[in-house]
């Protein structure tokens, strides 16, 4: 049961009380517990309301999994619907008086420059397209050429997430190869221990650097929250040639990024988790700008400018340059557009852009990376400090398998109970309560304190009501 008034309760409320970044969370739409725990969607002119305390906010943590929606991603969607609604076609060039949105022309390149400081790019190297798996395929696609005779391996991490999984293994046959000879998989070193070490990363990267094209790997490791030594591990890799990618799904929008300064060959992210911007929203690319310099015009319309010019790739026509885009010259030569524009295929989505750029204005409102990431500091930490303050039989039912070490994580612990059988159990007792973490089968809870709208008070009504459904569990009596 939650507890209202206790002295726990009350210091995680002075502690929100001295957050700067406080009125940063009324930026964004929190569900109440009676919207939660409803099996219909309440009308906002008649709220299914049935108790004063259910129109208390919920106690959401589950932002690495699908982010609260900002209050003005309605807005913003209303304005483009006006101007779709009043110009037709003209919404594609006409710029509107009254309308603070980029005409639909030019909506990607607004959101890659609102997008450019959260990953520490420059504005040229982002495109904001696609869907994260398919920004890994288009990537691999210009840039995994293996040789059957020397480069011809992929490494990736045994827990990747499946997807990615599944995007190296059909690339490898794309090329005829096996999977078995050229997909390489890093271990955990130890089977007690999902954790991997950067030493241990890089000694799989040594081992197998004379015959391997490309190292993806994840930013943020989706299952145990470790934030992995970005350019420590770039830096080692691109020194024995090996083209590195990195899936950043749970690291944009999570931890400070240097994208171009770590010397990042290519990354790819979607933008529903920390980026907020609704589910299966538009995703994005990152290509560093040595690997996207542009032929001469003069060698435009030669057969030997894609070699002179950009990288082999999977192109369309809105990757081509904006000043020949609409020319409709079948005849002339695929010319792309100047940096990581020039990998769009299709022209975007201009409802999920619209979106995506509404909740990228509240991390501008929010003064950036900097500030978001020391809140996440305080906010994990003490969660995990609450959570190592319960009694000794409770904490004997899990451990957090998250590194403890504040820099080697996100705003994410993972705890594994010890007892395959509690998942069930305790993920039902805490929906009951409107408390939404998200779950990893058998045996894991994923938390995520979001610094852009959790609080101190939100770790705090978890920490209890964890608390409670284990006691409940042990004891025997889990209603």
């Amino acid at each position: 049961m939650r507890q209202t008034d206790s002295p726990g309760r009350r210091h995680a409320l002075s502690l929100d009380e001295g957050d700067s970044l406080r009125p940063i969370r009324e930026e964004f739409v929190i569900p109440t517990r009676n919207e939660m725990t409803s099996k219909t969607i309440p009308h906002q002119d008649r709220p299914n309301v049935e108790a004063k305390d259910d129109e208390t906010p919920c106690t959401y943590l589950c932002g690495n999994s699908l982010g609260l929606q900002p209050r003005r991603t309605a807005t913003r969607i209303r304005q483009y619907l006006d101007t779709w609604g009043t110009q037709g076609v003209q919404g594609h060039f006409k710029p509107m008086e009254n309308s603070p949105l980029p005409t639909w022309l030019n909506v990607d390149a607004r959101a890659a420059s609102m997008m450019a400081p959260i990953v520490g790019a420059r504005e040229s190297e982002v495109a904001v397209m696609q869907t994260l798996t398919a920004n890994l395929h288009f990537l691999m696609c210009a840039f995994y050429r293996p040789d059957r005779n020397g480069r011809h391996k992929i490494i990736l991490e045994s827990k990747a997430f499946p997807s990615d999984h599944i995007a190296v293994e059909t690339q490898i046959r794309l090329h005829g190869l096996s999977p078995a000879e050229s997909m390489v998989c890093i271990e955990p070193p130890s089977p007690d221990s999902p954790v991997l070490a950067t030493d241990h990363i890089l000694s799989t990267i040594d081992k197998h650097a004379a015959d391997t094209a490309v190292l993806l790997l994840p930013g943020i490791q989706y299952y145990t929250g470790q934030l992995l030594d970005i350019p420590t591990i770039t830096a080692f890799a691109r020194a024995r040639s090996i083209f590195v990618i990195w899936d950043l799904a749970h690291a944009a929008g999570n931890v400070p990024l240097q994208l171009h300064d770590w010397d990042v060959d290519a990354a790819a992210w979607c933008s529903y988790k920390y980026l907020n911007s609704g589910p299966g929203c538009i995703a994005s690319l990152f290509v560093h700008s040595r690997h996207t310099v542009v032929a001469p015009a003069a060698a435009a319309n030669s057969e030997a400018a894609p070699e002179e010019g950009f990288a082999p790739r999977l192109a369309g026509w809105w990757g081509n340059d904006k000043a020949t885009r609409f020319a409709m010259d079948t005849t002339a030569a695929f010319r792309p557009a100047p940096g990581a524009a020039g990998f769009q295929l299709s022209n975007p989505s201009v409802l999920d852009t619209t979106a995506l750029c509404a909740s990228l204005e509240v991390f501008e409102a929010a003064g950036g990376m900097g500030p978001l990431r020391e809140k996440s500091l305080r906010l994990t930490a003490y969660l995990e400090s609450l959570l190592g303050e319960l009694p000794e039989d409770v904490k004997s039912m899990f451990r957090i398998i998250t590194p403890r070490a504040r820099e080697e994580r996100g705003a994410q612990l993972s705890i594994l109970l010890t007892d395959d059988a509690l998942l069930g159990p305790v993920m039902e007792a805490l929906e009951a309560r409107a408390v939404i973490v998200d779950e990893r089968k058998p045996n894991v809870i994923r938390v995520a304190p979001a610094p852009l709208y959790n609080s101190f008070t939100d770790c705090y009504d978890f920490v209890q009501e964890f608390r409670s459904a284990l006691e409940r569990i042990g004891s025997g009596t889990n209603k």
